[in-house]
């Protein structure tokens, strides 16, 4: 499913027409968004969290000439599944 069927779904699901159902989607985004950049979490109970992780500082190989090169350190979004959406999966 891409964002565009994304939108389809919450449309018909939710009542809505199109252009709130886009909204509607681009205001989780934005709440995801602005929530990790401040380094917060965001938990929705069933469904998953989504959080900042540290990756360290790492040694790397350039795979076309074998140099060995250092990896900087950064932050990464990450998403863990709660229960009940794994639960739905298996």
């Amino acid at each position: 499913m891409n964002k565009t069927e994304l939108i389809q779904h919450i449309s018909t699901e939710a009542g809505l027409n199109k252009t709130q159902a886009t909204a509607a989607l681009q205001a989780f985004e934005t709440a995801v968004v602005s929530t990790l950049v401040n380094g917060e979490t965001l938990e929705l109970k069933g469904f998953g969290t989504f959080k900042i992780t540290d990756r360290a500082e790492r040694q790397g190989r350039n795979p076309k000439t074998g140099e060995a090169l250092t990896i900087a350190a950064s932050k990464t979004p990450v998403f863990k599944a709660g229960k009940t959406l794994k639960d739905a999966v298996n």
